[in-house]
């Protein structure tokens, strides 16, 4: 199993926290360095810094060598497809061929109304995405230069078994499982989207399987509580804040890897018969480059 890093780049991302972060997961052996595109909060804290997503996959691909970087994922509701497929394109020339390119119908309907972008229905949404990962490979075709990889590899969000897998077998490099702890759930999923393989004459081993999940790692008790106090300002609205570090600590165990190097190594074995080749976990802590130095020396070579 590897380990990515995954931004929420709309809950206080800044430019020079971004060239930290890129440094840093270069530099640290992350396997991947992604983000996620908004407008602004899902928290609902909307005066929070959030940088432009593809003007910062720009400078990823300059400020870094190594790691893997993409969005995870970009609304196919923001910009035509064929726009996206221009960007996506040049990050992945700027980048030597390290992209993989995120892409999903789009969902917070606040953003949308903010700033006046049409927001279809859930159908309709879903018929531009698969429209539009048709024209983001047309578009490539025509491009010059064309992308260093031709097509990009895609990757592909969700758990709808009527659409949203069938889909993947047909078009993902990678499939991301956003909601961790009910791992039946999960299995059934896998099944499903192994059936959706089958059914078009595709190896499903040719997908890559991982997982998104939130992550709080310290060397001791006392690391723990700071940080679980820290992340909760960031993910919890302030009207329904907990500030008790236990509670919290003890409300996330089971969603998310929680516990010292040792015990999130051995909470991310357990999971080792579920076939997942990649955790993206969800960096909160933007300043906090301990956590990070943490996961790459005890986490990533006990689980490689």
């Amino acid at each position: 199993m590897k380990i990515g890093i995954m931004i929420e780049g709309q809950e206080g991302l800044t430019w020079d926290r971004w060239r930290r972060i890129c440094h840093a997961a270069d530099t640290l052996g992350f396997a991947t360095l992604r983000r996620s595109e908004h407008f602004f909060s899902v928290m609902g804290v909307v005066d929070r810094d959030c940088i432009e997503c593809w003007a910062s996959l720009a400078l990823a691909a300059e400020w870094t060598k190594n790691v893997e970087i993409g969005p995870q994922v970009s609304p196919m509701t923001f910009r035509p497809p064929s726009l996206l497929a221009r960007q996506a394109a040049a990050v992945d020339v700027l980048s030597g061929g390290r992209l993989l390119l995120g892409v999903g119908a789009g969902w917070y309907e606040r953003e949308h109304t903010e700033f006046g972008i049409p927001m279809p229905s859930e159908k309709q949404r879903f018929d531009n995405l698969e429209q539009g990962i048709k024209v983001l490979r047309e578009t490539w075709n025509k491009s010059n230069p064309k992308p260093a990889r031709n097509p990009i590899p895609l990757l592909l969000g969700g758990k709808g078994m009527k659409r949203t897998l069938p889909l993947v077998a047909r078009e993902a490099t990678e499939w991301n499982y956003s909601t961790w702890g009910d791992t039946d759930a999960y299995k059934q999923r896998i099944e499903a989207l192994e059936r959706s393989c089958d059914a078009i004459g595709r190896d499903p081993a040719s997908i890559r399987h991982s997982v998104m999940t939130g992550f709080i790692i310290g060397r001791d008790r006392k690391e723990l509580r700071e940080r679980a106090l820290k992340v909760a300002e960031i993910v919890t609205p302030p009207r329904i804040r907990n500030s008790d570090a236990d509670a919290i600590l003890e409300q996330q165990r089971g969603k998310w890897f929680v516990g010292t190097p040792g015990e999130i190594v051995e909470q991310m074995k357990s999971h080792e018969g579920l076939g997942i080749d990649l955790f993206t976990l969800q960096h909160f802590l933007l300043d906090d480059r301990d956590a990070l130095e943490l996961l790459a020396s005890e986490v990533i070579p006990a689980v490689a």
